[in-house]
């Protein structure tokens, strides 16, 4: 499986595809998006940025990160409130990073403000298509509040991400046709199109789907 590890830079993004023996391309892009069109299709995207941001207290991660690192605990900085990313101005993210998190935002935290926010508009587009997409089959769908996915009432109908791990999608966009037991217990339960007709729909009648309703998205 070739894999693709993302860090910022100056110019934006840079990505290395690896095919696990040798590196298969190196690409530089302004945008998330662009640096995935410019490396072509992979099997994992691992990006060096924070996704899913905290609300009201700060992360688990990096304080055990510090707790892992000792002598080195200073090298690690929390990642900033959900409600702080789209502040420009460093005073006014450190307000709203302390209002929400009752911790300061740190000059390096600042610094992520625009990668973050290019990665989670990034995420918003896949939401946007997936409601798309189900609301051309007649469901009801909302996108999630933290950009992983697309429900209809309180269960996910498409997953949002960058693997696929233990049945669950985790790479682009996944919509369930119809559920197994192995999805069934997952931690949230997914909608399939089965769940609202007699027999699931045939895969290849929702193919026809999805490219009518990207089609009418674009």
């Amino acid at each position: 499986m070739e894999v693709l590890g993302v860090d910022g830079c100056r110019a934006g993004w840079v990505g290395v595809r690896w095919d696990g023996e040798a590196v298969a391309r190196v690409g530089v892009a302004a945008t998330i998006g662009g640096l995935l069109e410019t490396v072509g299709p992979v099997g994992l995207v691992a990006i060096d940025i924070p996704l899913v941001l905290p609300t009201d207290v700060p992360r688990a991660a990096e304080r055990e990160a510090r707790r892992r690192l000792p002598g080195r605990a200073s090298s690690v900085f929390n990642s900033p409130a959900a409600s702080a990313v789209d502040a420009t101005d460093y005073a006014e993210a450190n307000r709203l990073n302390r209002e929400a998190l009752g911790l300061g935002l740190s000059r390096q935290s600042f610094g992520l403000f625009p990668a973050i926010r290019d990665v989670r508009d990034w995420l918003r587009r896949l939401e946007a298509f997936g409601v798309h997409v189900a609301r051309s089959f007649g469901l009801d769908a909302t996108p999630s509040v933290d950009g992983t996915g697309v429900f209809v009432g309180e269960r996910k109908f498409a997953s949002i991400g960058v693997a696929v791990k233990r049945w669950v999608n985790l790479h682009g966009i996944g919509i369930n046709v119809a559920t197994t037991p192995q999805v069934s217990d997952a931690r949230v339960p997914p909608v399939a199109l089965g769940a609202f007709a007699a027999t699931p729909p045939p895969v290849g009648e929702v193919l026809i789907g999805l490219v009518t309703a990207f089609d009418g998205w674009v």
